[in-house]
């Protein structure tokens, strides 16, 4: 067995197992861990892993797959730096290091009996998505469960068969948009055009006793926060995952410091009453 400390310190060995292209810069990988499948690799969605690639670095990384998978699980990167860029280079079975999981993630296991309401923009699918399928492991301790996902363009839509297959399911309602189209929306996916606040505004939910879930980039946040108070959900009803530079995993550097609070180990999922007094938090 594994010592928690060692996950925290020292990163552990994992395999490229998988790996599939979701857009022209995103990639979506399965990594499984070098040890027993007993051992396991649990989490909480909206928890991140540090993830570093031989002579190459480290990077924090938000966990995409559901959780309690047995002993792999699936992080969604975006080849945007040096670290990515090395990944991007290792195909199976290529390894890795991984510490973690760290930070506070989802605290969805008090929201039985809830309407939860899930916005995701961009890169921000990848906790959420997480999230969601934790939530469908459990559908019957949850009221009406809404999703909602922008993207840039069609071409920048993560997870689209997935996407399409929810779309057919009867428990959840599901919207997706894109800010502008020049081409098709993808096959079996019906997508709205316009920005989220704006589907915000157009789509029908319950919003009585409903949890928000929110993750996306900075500027989201700034148009999203205020409109879901004004629908009626409090503050205090809000979680937003800020991911935003985190350095070393477990509050040592300050590099993530908000206030008094650090990304890493306090958040990265924080209540938006947690924040809303925080000059630079949003």
């Amino acid at each position: 067995m594994r010592n928690s400390r060692d996950m925290t310190i020292v990163p552990l060995p994992a395999t490229i197992i998988g790996r599939k292209a979701l857009s022209a810069d995103t990639t979506l990988y399965r990594l499984a861990l070098e040890s027993s499948e007993e051992d396991g690799f649990d989490f909480n969605p909206g928890q991140f892993v540090q993830l570093s690639v031989p002579s190459g670095g480290e990077v924090p990384i938000s966990l995409a797959g559901p959780p309690r998978h047995q002993n792999s699980f699936e992080l969604c990167i975006r080849r945007v730096g040096h670290v990515t860029d090395m990944l991007y280079q290792l195909l199976p079975p290529n390894r890795v290091g991984i510490r973690g999981p760290f930070g506070n993630g989802f605290p969805f296991s008090e929201w039985a009996g809830r309407n939860i309401l899930l916005i995701a923009g961009g890169l921000g699918i990848a906790p959420l998505r997480s999230l969601l399928y934790a939530l469908l492991m459990q559908r019957g301790e949850f009221g009406e469960i809404t999703f909602m996902y922008g993207a840039r363009e069609p071409s920048a839509i993560l997870f689209k068969e997935e996407l399409a297959e929810l779309s057919g399911r009867k428990d959840m309602h599901l919207f997706v948009t894109v800010d502008f189209t020049k081409e098709e929306s993808p096959g079996g996916l019906t997508c709205n055009t316009g920005l989220l606040p704006t589907l915000l505004r157009g789509v029908n939910f319950s919003t009585t006793d409903t949890v928000a879930a929110v993750c996306g980039p900075p500027a989201l946040y700034k148009c999203l926060l205020e409109e879901l108070q004004d629908l009626g959900i409090p503050a205090a009803h809000i979680y937003l995952s800020l991911e935003r530079r985190m350095k070393c995993g477990v509050g040592l550097c300050c590099h993530c410091a908000v206030g008094d609070l650090f990304c890493c180990s306090d958040g990265p999922v924080f209540r938006y009453s947690q924040l809303k007094g925080i000059s630079g938090a949003i």
